[in-house]
């Protein structure tokens, strides 16, 4: 019986566990806010309208993110007919290459154990590994960028190929056209053109040569894949509703969101609380790389200098605008995890570091072993507050509570199976974490989280035969409708869209009303009208035909009202 070489092994042990942590639960769950619901409904609109160019959110153009998520989520749809695992499958193909592309390039640079413990570094990272189990942009343009990352730094420091540097530039071109940040990747020149100029070994940037010329154009190449025809429709179209489309995407969503960010602001070291919390465990082993990174660029080793300036310059580039996400800094975990890489086996090797990632382990199975008990021991009154808030039924609580309490003895026993193998406890513990929350988690919250319960509820009081409508609506509302849902403008405030409806509806007709709470006024009979569900922490009310008793112009108190409760949804 042949052997299988211990080489091989280790490389399949690491792909067959990422794939297990990353893709346990797909098909298992419908898209949760904040944005997936968002994409997935676009993505639904795009193939129902046959309109790919154009994204759609209800009757209103969506302008607020370039469409390369939704075209990937729409064709995998086409492709498989379900979008339970259509919606997910483009973060889950570009978590495996940005992967790929770390292991690889820490193979080609160092060794190939080098690659595979930055590969096992990056796959259980927290931020990576959350992110890329949601279906949001940011996992895709990661991905465009470590790809962009891997393709320069392959013609940067291994000999010069051209053609890995065409490829470099035109990921991030499409990284660009998937997230407009996704530029970014090309800021590995600076450190790259300042090694050249004073003569640092292996760095080619050869700047002379005419075929450095081919990473621009791969570039725009990539970028007129969508602008081109975009601009061209739009302006022969000549329509005020697509000018504004090209306005908000072209330049408020980038130029002026970057320079005059209106949401999400943050003080200028919010992204280093990120790093040290969300990249955890991986950026525990900073204290004692920072120097060992001090001694290699002294050295003038390329290989730390590239990927690390690389990470300052992006961390200085988020830094900058008032507006700052968690999510930002993502894009910079993949080259930490790299440079961090090759020190690792020497630090693995010392006692402290072993034992401080059993602690760690340790920690994790005691996190979720109090609060399972915390749920279960907690009786009726916490039951009854999480389903008032999040409309989680008191079956669903139990069932987590126990969900928790099975995530804390299984990482406390890999902590002492392994307790001599300190990394693959923790690591372990980590990949059942993930799998058991995946496969038992998904389908305990979905209803509550996705809106399927409410929106499940509403189409069984109205019947099959009613019209419904849609005010003050959230994406997941529409999407989890049992029926084409009319909708009377997203962003358009809540009170313009209950007086539409409200005029759609004395139309005539079997026509209902799906409104949320904040949203309603005074000439809504509360008595007629009936409360669908609780969905995300906002209640849902059924208005049925004959329920609007009058105009529906808003008091100063619920315009008021309305107003604040769709800023926070805004922000």
């Amino acid at each position: 019986m042949p052997t299988i070489n211990p080489r091989n092994r280790d490389a399949w042990l690491f792909w067959i566990t990422a794939l297990l942590v990353l893709a346990a639960g797909l098909g298992l769950r419908d898209p949760w806010p904040a944005d997936e619901p968002r994409f997935a409904l676009v993505a639904k609109q795009m193939v129902e309208s046959g309109d790919w160019l154009f994204p759609h959110r209800g009757i209103e153009l969506y302008s607020d993110k370039p469409p390369m998520l939704m075209w990937l989520q729409a064709a995998f749809y086409t492709l498989f007919g379900n979008w339970r695992v259509a919606f997910l499958l483009p973060s889950l193909l570009a978590a495996l290459g940005t992967l790929w592309c770390v292991q690889d390039l820490g193979r080609r640079l160092w060794t190939r154990k080098v690659g595979l413990y930055a590969a096992w570094a990056l796959l259980f990272a927290f931020q990576f590994t959350w992110q890329s189990k949601k279906a949001q942009i940011d996992p895709l343009v990661t991905f465009f960028i470590t790809l962009a990352n891997y393709g320069l730094l392959r013609h940067l420091l291994l000999g010069g190929n051209w053609r890995w540097w065409a490829l470099g530039w035109f990921a991030a071109g499409l990284g660009t056209i998937t997230k407009g940040v996704g530029a970014i990747a090309l800021l590995m020149l600076l450190p790259a053109a300042i090694a050249s100029v004073r003569g640092w070994p292996r760095v080619r940037l050869q700047a002379r040569d005419p075929r450095f010329w081919l990473g621009p154009l791969a570039f725009l190449a990539a970028v007129s894949l969508w602008l081109l025809p975009v601009v061209a429709v739009a302006l022969s179209r000549d329509l005020p509703e697509y000018r504004a489309y090209l306005d908000d995407i072209l330049f408020r969503q980038t130029a002026k969101r970057y320079s005059q960010s209106w949401d999400h602001h943050q003080p200028v070291w919010y992204h280093l609380g990120v790093m040290l919390t969300m990249w955890i465990p991986p950026v525990l082993a900073l204290p004692w790389a920072l120097p060992a990174w001090r001694r290699r660029l002294k050295r003038r080793d390329a290989r730390y200098l590239l990927p690390l300036a690389w990470w300052g310059l992006v961390l200085v580039f988020f830094s900058i605008p008032a507006g700052k996400r968690d999510v930002y800094i993502m894009p910079a975990l993949p080259m930490m995890c790299l440079a961090l890489a090759p020190l690792l086996p020497g630090l693995l090797r010392q006692r402290w570091a072993r034992v401080s990632l059993l602690v760690l382990t340790v920690l994790v199975a005691v996190l979720f072993l109090v609060g399972g008990a915390a749920l279960v021991h907690a009786g009726g009154s916490l039951a009854a507050r999480v389903e008032a808030e999040r409309g989680l039924d008191p079956g669903g609580i139990r069932g987590g509570a126990w969900m928790l309490l099975a995530i804390g003895a299984w990482v406390l026993g890999c902590a002492l199976a392994f307790r001599r193998r300190a990394v693959t406890a923790l690591f372990a513990g980590l990949a059942g974490l993930w799998v058991i929350f995946s496969l038992v988690g998904y389908p305990l919250v979905n209803d509550a989280s996705s809106a399927r319960g409410v929106m499940a509820r509403a189409g069984e009081r109205i019947g099959p035969d009613a019209e419904l409508g849609l005010v003050a609506w959230k994406e997941q509302n529409m999407l989890m409708a049992d029926r084409s849902a009319t909708d009377f403008g997203f962003k358009e405030a809540w009170h313009v869209q209950l007086d539409r409806a409200a005029a759609w509806q004395a139309q005539g007709g079997n026509r209902w009303l799906l409104v949320q709470e904040d949203a309603l006024e005074g000439c809504i009979d509360r008595q007629l009208s009936e409360l669908a569900g609780i969905s995300n922490r906002r209640r849902w009310w059924l208005v049925p035909p004959g329920a609007v008793t009058g105009p529906c112009v808003p008091t100063k108190e619920e315009r008021a009202r309305a107003d604040a409760a769709q800023g926070r949804e805004t922000d």
